[in-house]
């Protein structure tokens, strides 16, 4: 059965890959991006059903607004994958003050799949891309009120987003499933070269396991779960991920950040 599916962050890198996977497969991808030309570019290379969505991630009221476009032509999407996530930029603060890491990687993707639940589907499942590099979450930091260094902030909000995503599945036991995926370490992504300067490994490792999560019998009952690609198997996260305590105060700290944001 053809699914609908949403892929942030999907006008490169692993995100277009795995849509030109899923595509070529015969679902129906919904590509976003924040840059139209690029929308418009990397649509043109999927072969089958395809739309697109242009968004800033890093401005809530654009995160609102892609949600309501996506309610507005989908009475359900089936799948949504969200992939969009940044480690270096030139200024790493939004207009609002937040880190710009914790907003695009743990925040934007919160707020979007909260507005997207009315129509994902029950037996659906939400991927969060996740990553090896996971710590302790500084809630000033995730405020906005205190700075990190590039890879300080990009571990914490990758943690905030496992975080998220095994609390948001305790509240949906009768779905959709959501489920941390750790892609592989150090694949030929543009963020990868940009930020640690190498060529890194074949983006198809990622896209591979992206798709099996998506779609692939072997995620079927993983909700809550965290899949760590480079051992290849379900896995336990960060141990500040299974603190309760700790756990707790994130998703207070999201969804504080949530309202004030608006």
């Amino acid at each position: 059965m053809t699914k609908t599916i949403l892929i942030t962050g999907s006008t490169d890198g692993i995100g277009l890959l795995t849509a030109q996977t899923l595509a070529a497969e015969g679902h129906t991808v919904l590509l976003h991006g924040r840059n139209a030309a690029k929308l418009e570019a990397a649509a043109k290379t999927i072969k089958g059903p395809v739309a697109q969505y242009k968004a800033d991630l890093s401005d809530v009221a654009e995160v609102h607004a892609l949600a309501s476009a996506l309610r507005a032509d989908h009475s359900q999407i089936d799948v949504v994958i969200n992939n969009a996530g940044i480690l270096k930029a030139p200024n790493a603060v939004t207009q609002s003050g937040y880190d710009l890491r914790f907003m695009v990687n743990a925040i934007a993707p919160y707020v979007l799949t909260r507005d997207l639940l009315p129509i994902i589907a029950k037996d659906g499942r939400v991927v969060n891309l996740s990553s090896a590099a996971q710590a302790p979450v500084d809630l000033d930091a995730l405020h906005g009120r205190s700075q990190l260094s590039d890879m300080d902030a990009y571990a914490q909000s990758k943690l905030a987003l496992t975080i998220w995503s095994r609390e948001m599945a305790k509240e949906l036991p009768d779905g959709p499933a959501i489920i941390a995926v750790n892609p592989g370490s150090l694949l030929a992504s543009k963020m990868v070269k940009e930020g640690f300067g190498v060529a890194g490994s074949d983006l198809s490792i990622g896209a591979n396991i992206l798709r099996d999560a998506a779609v692939g019998a072997g995620f079927a009952k993983a909700s809550g779960k965290y899949f760590d690609n480079d051992s290849q198997q379900f896995a336990q996260p960060h141990a500040a991920a299974l603190d309760a305590a700790h756990s707790a105060k994130v998703m207070q700290g999201l969804n504080e950040a949530a309202a004030v944001l608006g």
